[in-house]
């Protein structure tokens, strides 16, 4: 997993729980904020990419609790998942400058076509 850049749910399920613990629904309603509602993770998306991050050391339960007789587990991120998302958004910050670079040239240049 450390080797691959992160999918983009996996990345903001990281960014949610930077930054405090939560439980399910939480990160879903986080990653829609965060996202601006482009992204709206259904329940067994989530707890997929939960499961892998847990897997890979990225996040770890932080607590359990029985809310209206229903098991809440809320998530926190490891040190691992703290350098793993400061990596990840580094390098998609280089990725978004490089892009603009390269849009930006592409202004300057004469179009094709242009009299």
């Amino acid at each position: 997993m450390a080797d691959l850049p992160l999918g983009e749910p996996a990345f903001l399920i990281l960014t949610a729980l930077a930054a405090e613990p939560k439980h399910g629904y939480a990160v879903i309603e986080d990653v829609r904020e965060i996202s601006g509602g482009q992204v709206r993770l259904h329940a067994g998306t989530l707890y997929s990419v939960l499961d892998r991050l847990r897997s890979g050391g990225l996040i770890e339960v932080d607590r359990e609790e029985i809310v209206q007789s229903r098991l809440r587990r809320y998530y926190r991120l490891t040190g691992a998942g703290q350098q793993r998302l400061t990596g990840e958004a580094q390098r998609l910050r280089r990725n978004a400058d490089a892009a603009a670079g390269r849009l930006a040239a592409l202004s300057l240049r004469p179009q094709a076509g242009a009299a």
